[in-house]
């Protein structure tokens, strides 16, 4: 009976995993346009949706979503009146091969904010990731890259970590993406537990990677950016050498960030280590509400028995 709050948490995160899995997809992280221009925002992956319609949501910093309007999957027909969006007269949307595009003519300052796509899928729903479109005249600029073991390569739960730093870009959002190559060999997607870390004018990625022993190999950091994509200058080698040097950087990246990392690599790892400890804390929260609820039904029962036999 002790072993069923650990139980019930895996299996809520089992199904959390798998929710997670079941998502649609938006492949722009951002959008820039000026006053005047158009834009388009599309979603794939539909098929897995259940329902009837895909729904296109607004979402601005400061407000929840707003609903703009639903699109029938079978014939493509718009519906715009349920939801009364004050801009519904400036959206537009097309279905087609389990495709989906929002679209707006004549961007104004006000279409500011994230867009979602949605649809029904069993018993809830699954989104998109999201499009952020920024509405301005500021030109794009690229992020730096740069990558290096963070936690001054400790060892956590027989893992150590990367980290990927993307700074003074715009737009700001960005998505990190890993690769690793053995010696010799082919450069394959990188395995392993990734936390994103986001600041004003900076945003990290660090990657937990297992050990694993008579392996080497050399670490690759892409960002993917409404510019392009970046990626890093210099490779990590996992396991480094014991007797490494610091990650070589470009003779100009040098002097602007040396003392902006040093900060963030503290900063990271102290977050790193919160969210440990909050994992560690729901943990101990979930078996003491399961022990608790069976202390209860068990001083329940007596008393009930009690009563029969007056």
């Amino acid at each position: 009976m002790l072993f069923l709050p650990a139980a019930a948490l895996c299996c809520l995160c089992s199904a959390l995993v798998a929710m997670a899995a079941e998502q649609l997809i938006q492949d722009d992280l951002t959008l820039t346009r000026r006053v005047g221009e158009n834009v388009s925002f599309t979603c794939r992956n539909t098929d897995q949706c259940d329902g009837d319609y895909v729904f296109w949501n607004q979402k601005r910093d400061t407000e929840t979503f707003t609903r703009i309007l639903r699109i029938r999957r079978d014939n493509g027909n718009i519906d715009k009146d349920s939801y009364n969006h004050p801009q519904k007269d400036d959206f537009s949307a097309v279905y087609e091969q389990n495709v989906c595009e929002l679209q707006i003519q004549t961007v104004k300052l006000s279409h500011s904010a994230t867009y979602y796509c949605s649809c029904g899928k069993r018993a809830y729903g699954i989104f998109g990731s999201g499009t952020k479109l920024f509405v301005t005249d500021e030109q794009v600029v690229k992020p730096v890259v740069s990558v290096y073991p963070a936690a001054s390569r400790a060892h956590l739960e027989g893992k150590s970590s990367l980290l990927c730093l993307a700074s003074g870009m715009f737009p700001p959002r960005v998505r990190f993406s890993w690769k690793r190559q053995e010696e010799n060999g082919p450069l394959l997607p990188a395995e392993g537990e990734q936390l994103v870390l986001r600041e004003l004018g900076r945003t990290a990625a660090i990657l937990l990677i297992s050990q694993q022993e008579n392996s080497t190999y050399k670490y690759r950091c892409s960002v993917q950016h409404h510019g392009g994509t970046v990626e890093a200058q210099t490779e990590q080698e996992f396991p480094a050498p014991a007797a490494s040097c610091p990650p070589e950087r470009e003779p100009t990246d040098l002097p602007a960030l040396q003392q902006a990392d040093l900060s963030f690599q503290s900063q990271c790892r102290v977050k790193l280590l919160c969210v440990l400890y909050t994992v560690l804390i729901v943990k101990s929260l979930v078996y003491c509400c399961g022990l608790s609820l069976l202390m209860i039904l068990r001083n329940k029962g007596p008393s009930t028995n009690c009563t029969h036999a007056d």
